[in-house]
């Protein structure tokens, strides 16, 4: 026999999908009362209240964009054995702050940045440029799956991460920068005015 949610699975669903207690209520056909003493824990509800409740948080989620609708793909990366030069060439180009580094079996093993690249220039001037990437990478970005809402992207964005790898067990998927996070607000923006 599966267990009940518990008042805070149901408090972290309805927050996980930007909804307020007054808005589950109304979809749900019940009153807000009754929605935050659930939360609180201090009323059990009917199992079809509880259903409706359930029902209406999950199709809130999802409608929620997720990474998928929001990474850029396919993704820049290069090749451990790489030499810096060669990741620096790319950021240049692009335009971009980071690469993912990627081993001869594809799997993504780590992350050169401009600041390892830069820090090891100071110290390393002459030979920085010839160096395989491997040497002065840094750790790999944060992983999500393209199922993950974009709240939560933009969370661990927040917290000071540049860039989210999106991925599908060992297969790299997407990437996703802050200025794709606020390219893809405006884009939304502009679709909801023509619309409206």
């Amino acid at each position: 026999m599966s267990s009940l949610p518990t008042p805070q699975y149901i408090r972290s669903l309805r927050k996980r999908a930007g909804l307020t207690q007054k808005e589950v209520a109304r979809r749900a056909g019940v009153s807000q009362s009754l929605i935050a003493r659930i939360e609180a824990g201090t009323v059990d509800p009917r199992l079809s209240t509880l259903r409706k409740i359930l029902t209406v948080l999950e199709d809130a989620l999802k409608k929620l964009p997720k990474a998928r609708d929001v990474m850029k793909s396919p993704v820049i990366t290069v090749n451990e054995e790489d030499p810096v030069r060669k990741a620096a060439q790319i950021m240049w180009d692009n335009g971009i702050s980071q690469i993912p580094v990627i081993d001869k079996h594809g799997r993504v093993i780590g992350t050169i940045f401009e600041d390892n690249i830069v820090n090891s220039l100071l110290s390393n001037k002459e030979s920085t440029l010839q160096k395989p990437v491997k040497e002065i990478m840094g750790a790999m970005l944060p992983i999500v799956s393209p199922n993950e809402t974009l709240d939560t992207v933009i969370q661990m964005l927040a917290k000071g991460m540049p860039a989210v790898l999106v991925m599908d067990g060992e297969k790299l998927l997407g990437i996703i920068t802050k200025s794709d996070i606020i390219a893809y607000q405006i884009r939304e923006k502009t679709t909801t005015t023509s619309q409206g």
